[in-house]
């Protein structure tokens, strides 16, 4: 809904509001495609998604192949990705959010979880200075995420879960387990972050560092950062 954006967001989705000189979306589509991903399904919601799918097309302009799923209702970002599971047939996957915008790109990462089979799950990390709004990780001494608290009032750390995921094949069987189970938030919602602890309850995840810019840019303050960001402009 980009409740975080109102009264922007009043007639139009979020992800077409303009980061500097494009929309929002582009960004995460350019960072998959710069990370050599250039199969992508796009998940729809909400009132806006012809403009949605009038601004990008068929994804030729981005030098993508796109393809479009419907998600009836908000019912979380899981169950979004839980939506794609019919055209994905046994491949290895890459998840960003729409809203978030990356300097990186993610090429070696990706080439590297193509190859291996020893991780079942990549989670981006990024240090910021207050880190209480997001999914905070809990690292041990050697980096390895040990646990993920959503929105924490006392952070064990200062890095939080940027909405970037790699998962291999077994990500649409435990989805599957979620969805039955009916483990959803007070909101009704199948939360990223509930999937994400059962990859780090196994110790199949491996945790990559954002070394350049990054920020979820759903709200106004960092909306606005990510455009001057881009724009050139140095605080």
């Amino acid at each position: 809904m980009g409740s975080r954006l109102l009264p922007l967001t009043k007639v139009t989705n979020k992800h077409l509001l303009p980061v500097y000189d494009e929309p929002m979306i582009f960004k995460p589509i350019k960072t998959l495609k710069n990370s050599g991903i250039e199969d992508i399904i796009v998940v729809l919601g909400g009132e806006s998604i012809g403009d949605v799918v009038r601004v990008l097309g068929n994804g030729n302009e981005l030098g993508v192949h796109l393809a479009f799923v419907y998600q009836n209702e908000p019912r979380g970002i899981a169950d979004a990705l839980y939506t794609t599971h019919g055209l994905i047939k046994n491949e290895k996957i890459a998840v960003i959010l729409g809203d978030n915008v990356f300097e990186d790109s993610f090429k070696k990462e990706a080439s590297e979880f193509e190859k291996q089979d020893v991780d079942n799950c990549y989670l981006f990390l990024k240090e910021i200075d207050d880190p209480r709004q997001y999914g905070v990780a809990e690292l041990d001494k050697s980096g390895r995420i040990i646990d993920i608290e959503e929105k924490p009032a006392s952070p064990k750390s200062k890095f939080v879960v940027t909405g970037l995921y790699f998962y291999d094949v077994s990500v649409f069987t435990i989805l599957a387990q979620l969805v039955q189970s009916g483990d959803r938030s007070k909101n009704g919602e199948l939360e990223i972050t509930t999937l994400n602890k059962l990859f780090v309850k196994n110790k199949k995840t491996k945790t990559i560092f954002v070394k350049n810019f990054w920020a979820d840019a759903g709200t106004r303050d960092n909306l606005l950062k990510a455009s001057m960001h881009f724009a050139g402009y140095k605080p």
